[in-house]
């Protein structure tokens, strides 16, 4: 696929003179993943997919999107902070970093964004609905790559973090960021309460009784192939959503009409 075509902020000065349908915001985390992928896989992953989406939107629909840098503030479980150099950041921290984005794009003349989310620890609901308050007209929505569809229609052995799933996206567009060699065997301690078990209720992981190498899932079934076709397949997911919200004019028309 041809990545050359405008998608991201430059660097050079100001964007092109064009007309923009939407943006697109992917967001990650900091953080470990396992023993073989880099701290910033979530923001990565997110954003390769994101400019993938972008060009098939483009390409077969003629709707232009501006993906956004990465944002790498990612909200972190218990114990995951006693790993160096994985950061938390906290919900309000999140929050005023898409409150300016919105603000941002909104002041601009853009009234749609899309969140593409690759870090499981994120969650953007209660910001995209205070945001709604603040912003009436503006049409904010957020999503995961990677449950956009289900893993294990794609994958042998999917898991949780840096998994089979993961390793083999980024196989995918980054070879040269794996050492599959090095990776740690994944294994995870589920919880002792059959009522989580059955998600009675919820509480966070405490990450480092949960795993010993920060995975939860074997990677070592991880390939490129795999990688490749997974990815492929939710960018023309989000590329048909970059479509349908290119048509639509405003909050008004995302409902049926009685």
């Amino acid at each position: 696929m041809n990545r050359e075509i405008d998608l991201s902020v430059s660097a050079y000065g100001i964007t092109r003179p064009l007309e923009y349908d939407l943006a697109i915001l992917p967001w990650g985390a900091t953080e470990p993943h396992n023993l073989h992928l880099p701290y910033l896989t979530d923001a990565i992953l997110s954003h390769d997919v994101a400019v993938d989406a972008a060009q098939m939107a483009l390409e077969q629909y003629g709707v232009r999107a501006m993906v956004l840098p990465s944002v790498m503030m990612g909200a972190q479980n218990p114990g995951q902070r006693d790993l160096k150099f994985c950061i938390h950041y906290r919900y309000e921290t999140q929050r005023a970093i898409l409150t300016d984005i919105v603000a941002s794009l909104h002041h601009q003349g853009l009234r749609k964004l899309l969140i593409v989310n690759g870090h499981g620890g994120n969650s953007f609901k209660s910001m995209i609905r205070d945001l709604a308050v603040d912003y009436p007209d503006f049409i904010l929505l957020s999503s995961e790559w990677y449950t956009v569809l289900p893993g294990k229609d794609w994958f042998d052995a999917p898991g949780d973090h840096a998994d089979e799933l993961e390793t083999s996206v980024m196989m995918h567009y980054h070879p040269e960021l794996v050492r599959l060699e090095e990776a740690g065997s994944g294994d995870a301690r589920p919880f002792a309460l059959q009522s989580l078990l059955e998600k009675v209720a919820w509480l966070p992981r405490h990450w480092t009784k949960v795993t010993d190498d920060t995975g939860i899932g074997n990677p070592r079934l991880a390939t490129a192939e795999k990688g490749h076709r997974f990815a492929e397949a939710v960018a023309r997911k989000y590329a048909f959503l970059l479509k349908e919200l290119a048509s639509v004019k405003d909050a008004d028309d995302m409902y049926e009409r009685s």
